[in-house]
């Protein structure tokens, strides 16, 4: 008889998902003939783990077993798990051991002034992300790159609702599955720490509802504690912009993540992410108006062949400049898409 457990039915669940994505040449088994099944079969598992295939299909089906954390290892090995995905194993297991009603510690999520110190003497895009991944603090460059969180309601403040919800976003990223993909693995790991924290619910469950890439993403039952990736940004008001993206954690348990974008020194790509907080910089000092006024003075989502005049900051890989036909020397703004 299955069980109620949460940490139970999420372990089946990731076991299959990974069974599931396995192959027998995968494993050093012969592959047969016409397979019923995607990935390997329960009994192809068990006799790699050494056990039997009974004890292994309870595990999957999240009945109230309590495996040894020799017969973890076992699983591991024969799953071909990454240590993420390995400390994910054992941490679901050690946890199904526990009586149901011992819910975990729900502390409420606070940025210490520390912190929030830091984001703003940073020099870089910077957020500070809850355990759910919802944006707790960001400084101002954070909000030049990605679009001001305040402008959203509370429960929308959240890296991976934007997104699988807005549109603009999958405009903004060109990475956009690999940093998706990345997300989803990382709210995972969150999720199973506390499968059924509200918040956890609410979030899974909405997105799941109305975004069939974030149903797609999240069935792979992938994991990561921490992230890392490159993006090429498509920015409306400095253009293409590649940035490195990784993830720091900051003290807590589980505890918030520091999230930073950097772009390689001395590249255009450094140059363009100093444009952005020029920018950002005289709209702060109330320079916003002028630079309306004057629709040439900053490159806004260039195409090819686009003509922007040059400004006080300029883009380190401009070609050659010309002269337009008002006389006004311009530069051609080399073109970053796809």
């Amino acid at each position: 008889m299955a069980t109620d457990h949460p940490y139970a039915r999420e372990l089946g669940d990731f076991l299959r998902a990974r069974r599931a994505r396995l192959r027998p040449q995968d494993v050093g088994l012969e592959p047969g003939g016409r397979r019923k099944v995607i990935g390997l079969r329960r009994e192809e598992i068990a006799l790699l783990a050494g056990l039997s295939t009974d004890y292994y299909q309870r595990m999957e089906q999240g009945r109230d077993v309590r495996p040894s954390d020799e017969a973890l290892d076992a699983l591991a090995v024969a799953l071909c798990l990454d240590g993420d995905e390995r400390r994910h194993l054992f941490d679901l297991a050690r946890s199904a051991r526990r009586p149901v009603h011992a819910r975990p510690r729900r502390a409420a999520e606070r940025v210490p002034e520390s912190t929030r110190r830091l984001l703003h003497v940073m020099g870089t895009p910077g957020l500070v992300l809850g355990r759910h991944l919802d944006v707790l603090a960001w400084n101002p460059l954070a909000e030049a790159l990605l679009g001001d969180p305040a402008d959203r309601p509370l429960p929308e403040r959240n890296m991976v609702a934007v997104l699988f919800r807005d549109p603009e976003a999958r405009m903004l990223c060109q990475g956009w599955e690999s940093m998706a993909r990345q997300y989803v693995a990382m709210l995972r790991a969150a999720v199973a720490d506390d499968p059924d924290h509200p918040r956890a619910r609410a979030l899974v469950g909405e997105l799941s509802i109305h975004s069939a890439d974030f149903r797609r993403l999240w069935a792979r039952h992938d994991v990561r504690e921490n992230v890392h990736g490159t993006t090429l940004f498509q920015h409306p008001e400095v253009g293409g912009i590649t940035l490195d993206w990784d993830t720091y954690p900051l003290p807590g348990n589980p505890g918030p993540v520091l999230l930073v974008f950097t772009a390689e020194p001395g590249t255009a790509d450094a140059e363009r992410l100093q444009l952005l907080a020029s920018l950002r910089a005289t709209r702060d000092h109330g320079g916003d108006t002028a630079a309306r006024r004057q629709p040439n003075a900053i490159a806004r989502a260039p195409h090819k062949g686009a003509l922007v005049q040059q400004g006080r900051v300029q883009v380190a890989d401009w070609d050659e400049g010309i002269a337009g036909p008002d006389g006004v020397r311009t530069k051609r703004v080399r073109y970053c898409g796809d």
